[in-house]
């Protein structure tokens, strides 16, 4: 990407994750507060405020651009508020920088916070015969783990994954999130804690799931000029950004639906899905390719998913990821860290906030302040997610 269409993180702030029932602004508060102590910014000199909506806490989420700049104190910004489920908080994200590069704005805030109920994400109330994701609930009975249990057994028969390969990268994140003071769990797991905890979706087990948490994170993006003129000579960037949507066929059935798309008329059936079209193209904003990645954060919702995304973002070929997690490869000290941060495994799922937290992270390990999870040197870093009914979600981030 030419320099003159990059943004300037100049701060980045969470609320540590947990499971305590509050008001969600709460925690958004906390976290763009900190953003804004990091960044060195006024609230009062903020000019457009992004929210990531939640849709659990009712009507203040679906406005949640507005919900937090009443929170902190009415000033005039300009507001706007983005749901793309999981995807969420890139989409704010996204929506900032597009104002920033038009020239509406030199700096924004971006937030994004949940208060998760316990047990299964689920539907809102209501009958909604249209609504795919009503529909699977009411029709199959299908939670998230069923998915995650079904892309599992896709990668053991494909390319003859273990349970111990699923194990060991609930191992592997767990001992990068006991050093991150932000994840909810900081616990060291094992592989034999994993293998004898209750079966959830076949093969996956209870470890091989994230939770659902409450947490919020935030970042006050600018033009690289406003950043200059405010002491950040040399910040960290956002160089590359994608909320690309699928490609008809996807021969690979994505959340909620229950089919996938027929190929029938199509001379060669696609041997790539959604998950695989999402980072191409940030790279190419970016200018980058897989190879020049010091970390990734990626949307680790099972053990099993997080292995697809090493192939998916081009970590290494289709069937490779078990080699490279077994070499290490995937661990800090290793060629190509992931999930330094603890990834879900350590935080769980809070929707509009963690694609913000991602890219936090990566902002942390660019400017060499991750603490005891720094990733020695890390200099380029990708984050990638993906939201229900077709909303990527990937952020390259250098310095």
């Amino acid at each position: 990407m030419s320099s003159d269409r990059q943004v300037a993180v100049l701060g980045v702030g969470m609320h540590p994750w947990g499971k305590w029932g509050r008001n969600f602004v709460e925690y958004g508060i906390v976290a763009a507060r900190a953003a804004l102590a990091d960044a060195g910014v006024d609230w009062r000199d903020i000019q457009f405020v992004s929210g990531a909506d939640t849709m659990r806490n009712g009507y203040p989420g679906y406005v949640s651009g507005a919900t937090f700049a009443q929170a902190l104190g009415w000033q005039g910004a300009q507001v706007a508020s983005s749901y793309a489920a999981c995807a969420s908080g890139v989409t704010a994200l996204a929506t900032a920088r597009a104002q920033i590069l038009a020239g509406f704005c030199d700096v924004a805030l971006v937030v994004g916070a949940d208060t998760t109920p316990k047990g299964f994400l689920a539907p809102n109330a209501g009958e909604r015969g249209d609504d795919p994701d009503w529909l699977r609930f009411r029709l199959l009975g299908a939670t998230n783990p069923t998915y995650f249990g079904l892309y599992a057994r896709r990668r053991m028969d494909l390319y003859g994954a273990t349970s111990d390969d699923f194990a060991m990268v609930k191992a592997k994140n767990s001992k990068h999130g006991a050093a991150n003071p932000n994840a909810r769990y900081r616990d060291v797991v094992d592989i034999d804690a994993v293998r004898t905890s209750p079966i959830v979706a076949d093969p996956l087990r209870l470890l091989d799931i994230c939770a659902t948490s409450d947490g919020a994170a935030a970042i006050v993006v600018s033009s690289m000029e406003y950043a200059r003129a405010h002491g950040h000579a040399s910040p960290a960037r956002i160089v590359g950004l994608s909320t690309v949507t699928p490609s008809y066929p996807n021969p690979v059935i994505e959340l909620p639906n229950f089919a996938t798309d027929s190929a029938v008329g199509f001379d060669a059936a696609p041997t790539t899905g959604f998950k695989d079209s999402i980072t191409p193209h940030a790279y190419e904003e970016a200018g980058v390719g897989p190879g020049d990645l010091d970390l990734a954060e990626v949307y680790d919702l099972s053990t099993a998913l997080e292995l697809d995304w090493y192939e998916h973002i081009g970590l290494c070929d289709p069937g490779e990821a078990e080699k490279l997690l077994r070499a290490g490869d995937t661990a800090i000290g290793g060629r190509i860290p992931v999930n330094a941060s603890g990834g879900l495994a350590s935080f769980g799922e809070a929707v509009p906030a963690q694609a913000i937290a991602q890219v936090c992270e990566l902002t942390w390990q660019v400017r060499g302040e991750a603490g005891d999870r720094q990733v020695d040197g890390a200099k380029v870093g990708l984050s990638v997610n993906q939201g229900l009914f077709g909303h990527g979600s990937a952020v390259i981030v250098t310095k």
